[in-house]
């Protein structure tokens, strides 16, 4: 593990805790990026779990402000508790980016990768793990979210619960039915990195949460713990909060279709399914063109709805409401 570096950009500082066994060990991966006014809410959660067999991976993705004294600052906690703590620092790229140099210091047999403004309930872990021993037919569970604003104050949810009883969930993550909030679910370490062999995933600018869940929820169910066990932070700069111009939209959703054809390839979708991902790129379109008024391309999206076998009836409602 020692040229996990990679390139001179990035570091591991020194190690703290101890190197536990697998067996049981929770491994919490979490890119930040100039998080000194909250990531150490998210470090007092991780050390609050009822777990105890964790360890905490935080990736610093080139933080402009005083994250990385913050992150030092938890050193002797995490080594009171026995469990290994890692910081990894670098220059700025991208969550995706960041995430991959911490992935190969992954060594427990669950993965878990909360946002770095957000927090875990004390019992998260524990839930997960009991529900994954328990039950091992299962490779992956999550738990319900909720949603609270910078006081604390509890706000409606932003994203779609979807049935809790749907155990299939790539399409419904997909197709926006059901909630992508990274922080609910766990994964199990063996199957996720048979999947990414080289422990790496797609790098692109808009997070890192369809990498890593769509390719492993496209191969195994994964139920829902109707518990709220995760608190997500909506505040002006969260990472759910932020503005973006139309330009900023609309690269985005350029850069969601690469990726959404990346994980195609991933997962080996047949050609009916491609047709279906296709299908989902142009309605985002088509919604993104209404939401700027673009009549042009408005209608080149349900010109493309037609090719992919939507029906006429279906357009002709898209285009009334």
């Amino acid at each position: 593990m020692e040229n996990v570096s990679l390139a001179s950009r990035w570091e591991i500082r020194e190690r703290g805790g101890k190197m536990s066994g697998s067996k049981g060990l929770v491994s919490c991966v979490t890119p930040v990026y100039n998080g000194e006014g909250f990531v150490g809410r998210l470090l007092n959660s991780v050390l609050g779990q009822t777990w105890p067999h964790m360890e905490m991976i935080l990736v610093d993705d080139g933080s402009e402000d005083n994250t990385l004294a913050v992150a030092e600052s938890y050193r002797e906690r995490f080594a009171q508790r026995g469990w290994r703590y890692e910081i990894v620092s670098g220059t700025h790229q991208n969550a995706s980016a960041a995430i991959n140099f911490g992935l190969p210091l992954v060594t427990g047999e669950f993965l878990i990768w909360p946002d770095s403004d957000d927090a875990l309930e004390p019992q998260s872990v524990e839930r997960r793990v009991r529900f994954l021993q328990e039950n091992p037919v299962y490779r992956c569970v999550r738990s319900m979210m909720r949603y609270v604003d910078g006081r604390g104050e509890p706000i409606p949810a932003v994203e779609a619960t979807g049935s809790l009883q749907q155990e299939r969930l790539f399409w419904e993550v997909l197709e926006g039915r059901s909630f992508v909030c990274c922080g609910c679910y766990m994964l199990r370490t063996e199957e996720f990195f048979g999947i990414y062999p080289g422990r790496h995933i797609p790098e692109y600018p808009v997070g890192q949460n369809f990498q890593m869940l769509l390719p492993y929820l496209y191969r195994y169910a994964c139920p829902t713990i109707p518990e709220k066990l995760y608190t997500v932070y909506r505040h002006p700069g969260s990472h759910s909060q932020r503005e973006l111009t139309a330009g900023q939209e609309a690269q985005k959703y350029r850069d969601f279709e690469r990726l959404a054809d990346e994980i195609a390839g991933l997962c080996g979708l047949a050609p009916r399914e491609r047709r279906r991902v296709q299908r989902w790129k142009l309605k985002r379109r088509y919604a993104l063109a209404k939401k700027h008024r673009k009549r042009l391309q408005m209608a080149a999206a349900c010109v493309g709805l037609l090719l992919c076998g939507e029906g006429q009836e279906q357009i002709k409602k898209r285009l009334k409401k």
